[in-house]
């Protein structure tokens, strides 16, 4: 077939696709609803865009002009990155469920979750109050190399505490903080898997780990510093904890008691809601890691005022786990 006889035949499919292709990328709702008129259907696209890749071949093969081929080669890649590339995360959906969604699936799994605060909490605050009544009990616990690095890192009469640290070093040190925080949540939800033992023994090992560092420095009087640091961090990152730690034993219960599902659904019903949560506990720790590096290190702040603003940050996360997403569709 001669050049301009192929051209006459398509050169209406070839303009029908760059008009839809101009009417997926127009900004202003009205210039886009105008060109959308003129286009074709967005499910006829796909097998227009495949007869303009046909015809992109045959004017290669036939040895076409190359204003031919480069107009179709260009409609043929726009096309492809049009159909093709991932859909983009709309902000307002990821914030609705943020807002809503994630609450509304945290208390669906009150249960879970519940137990989960239970294996943390107890032996975090058990541990702590038992190194004040016997501190010699810390070596149990920490080798004493380890304990040497908990009193330098809160020693009170350590400058930084008194000046600081400078900007570069906080962003190195929230960028540690992300990767530590959501490794340690990526943990305690998967070992999940192990019969939700594995969750249960993450929770209790976090809990006594943190409150034996808790316990001993308190108990040799840099409780003032240690608790400085943590209070503003807390409230997101023990949460982020324990919901990481709850979808983890949904998990094992899933697999243990599946109910009358097969145990494959049941598992797969729990991944999908572990999934979900740990979307939440993600944002969480992420929240956490950035008061960590630019909030909680900095020394000069009266213990007061990071003290207030911690009970204003647990007052806000508790809020918002209670009430988010009232009224709301399940987020299930």
């Amino acid at each position: 077939m001669r050049q301009e006889h192929f051209v006459a035949r398509h050169r209406a499919a070839w303009d029908d696709f760059e008009r839809w292709l101009a009417a997926r990328g127009e900004k202003s709702p009205r210039q886009r609803q105008r060109l959308v008129l003129d286009a074709v259907r967005d499910e006829d696209v796909p097998g227009l865009y495949r007869r303009i890749c046909h015809h992109l071949a045959l004017a290669r093969r036939r040895g076409y002009s190359p204003q031919v081929t480069a107009r179709l080669q260009d409609l043929m890649q726009r096309g492809h990155n049009a159909l093709y590339r991932n859909a983009p995360v709309r902000s307002h959906v990821a914030l609705a469920f943020i807002g809503g969604g994630f609450p509304r699936l945290v208390r669906a799994e009150w249960k879970c979750m519940l137990a989960s605060l239970l294996l943390f909490a107890v032996p975090l605050v058990a541990v702590f109050f038992v190194l004040q009544w016997r501190p010699e009990l810390v070596h149990t616990l920490f080798s004493p190399q380890q304990l040497a690095e908990f009193e330098k890192m809160y020693d009170p009469a350590e400058s930084a505490w008194r000046i600081g640290r400078d900007s570069g070093t906080d962003v190195a040190m929230f960028g540690h903080y992300i990767f530590n925080n959501v490794s340690i949540g990526f943990r305690t939800f998967a070992s999940g898997l192990l019969a939700g033992v594995g969750s249960a023994i993450v929770l209790l090992m976090n809990g006594v780990i943190i409150g034996g560092v808790a316990g001993h420095l308190h108990q040799i009087g840099y409780g003032s510093t240690f608790w400085r640091f943590v209070v503003g961090h807390a409230p997101f990152e023990l949460t982020a904890i324990v919901i990481a730690g709850g979808a983890g034993l949904r998990l094992g219960f899933n697999l243990l008691a599946p109910g009358n599902r097969r145990r494959s659904d049941a598992l797969i019903e729990a991944g999908r809601r572990g999934g979900l949560l740990c979307l939440g506990v993600l944002a969480m720790l992420v929240v956490a890691a950035f008061i960590e590096a630019f909030w909680s290190s900095i020394g000069s702040i009266p213990a007061a005022v990071k003290f207030a603003v911690s009970a204003v940050l647990w007052a806000v996360v508790i809020l918002w786990l209670w009430r988010g997403g009232r009224g709301g569709a399940d987020a299930a």
